[in-house]
């Protein structure tokens, strides 16, 4: 059935989930987004669903494959989330193993603004980036050293192929200089386990909500290190600063209420031992967006990637213990 017409599986999926008739295929269309799903809107009576497939090769330039098992830790994510704050992600309708596909209410883009697209629009309002940073700690508050979920979320070697491999291991390829540094935070990130990990907090996958942020895309869920998360969020705020120069100064504000009201809820370690793995990781998964398996589609001009480069490769081979120094370099390189 994997190999069959992705409307087909969706309608299968949909059978199995009791929301649609064998005999009757609802209206369907694909959606844009992300490179490791197929993901299709389907119009029931009276609701529209989003129906998510997990895909083994992702939609990339580079060979990347994933397990496909990962759509189960999605599902587990989602319903682990929902038991501590229930708004902060969709609710899961069907989740249906035999395709690898989870069924989800669609969320309206007239009520749910994508972050990402408020962003690239100059939209850059410190107050969302603030409320994705209060969500994501207390996700990580709640769960940080809790041996049930930890054993739920056992995959790191998934996590290791979707995230640390494409990444981190393959820029210290393209970086041979910069390799040393590069896997040993890659051992580091592998062998930290501490809190539930969305592993994919991405503008892209946040949705601006009539009551706060939406988390979506949790195929990366890991039980591993909270500062992987953070990283990945913050990384995309400064490279942002490329893609609309004029909103610089008001993504790097973003920046900083993202840190700001994150940090403030750091209570399962010291904030200065969890800043300095924040601090370390950011400039590899800087680097790795521009060098790795899947950059950044907006950045074309090798000048752009050349300035993430000469900033990242510099906090690699001489690390800082917080983040105010890369901040300050990155605001100076943009002129924000």
């Amino acid at each position: 059935m994997l190999g069959s017409d992705p409307s087909a599986v969706m309608h299968a999926v949909l059978c199995r989930a009791g929301l649609a008739a064998p005999d009757l295929r609802p209206s369907m269309a694909p959606l844009s987004g992300g490179v490791s799903s197929d993901i299709w809107r389907v119009a029931l009576d009276g609701r529209a669903v989003c129906v998510k497939r997990a895909l083994a090769r992702l939609k990339v330039e580079a060979d990347w494959r994933a397990p496909l098992e990962r759509s189960r830790y999605e599902a587990a994510f989602l319903e682990t989330a929902r038991r501590i704050l229930p708004e902060v992600v969709p609710h899961l309708l069907h989740y249906d193993r035999a395709a690898g596909a989870l069924v989800m209410p669609y969320l309206e883009p007239a009520e749910y603004r994508l972050w990402k697209a408020e962003l690239a629009a100059g939209r850059a309002e410190p107050g969302a980036a603030a409320a994705v940073g209060d969500r994501l700690v207390r996700l990580h508050r709640a769960t940080a050293r809790d041996g049930e979920v930890a054993a739920r979320f056992d995959n790191g070697a998934i996590f290791h192929a979707i995230r640390l491999e494409p990444y981190l291991l393959a820029t210290a390829r393209r970086h041979p200089d910069l390799a040393p540094a590069l896997e040993r935070l890659a051992a580091r990130t592998a062998a930290t386990r501490i809190a539930l990990v969305h592993g994919d907090v991405s503008p892209k996958n946040i949705l601006l909500g009539p009551e706060g942020p939406v988390f979506l895309d949790a195929e990366c869920a890991w039980y591993g290190d909270p500062a992987f998360d953070l990283a990945f969020c913050l990384n995309h705020l400064l490279l942002k600063c490329l893609l609309v120069p004029a909103a610089a100064a008001g993504l790097l504000a973003c920046f900083d209420g993202l840190l700001e009201t994150y940090m403030e809820g750091v209570l399962w370690e010291p904030r200065g031992a969890f800043e300095e793995r924040v601090a370390t990781l950011l400039p590899g998964l800087f680097l790795a967006r521009v060098d790795g398996k899947s950059p950044v589609e907006y950045l074309t001009e090798e000048a752009q990637k050349d300035r993430v480069r000469r900033v990242a490769r510099r906090f690699l081979a001489v690390p800082e213990r917080t983040l105010a120094p890369l901040r300050a370099a990155w605001a100076a390189e943009v002129g924000a």
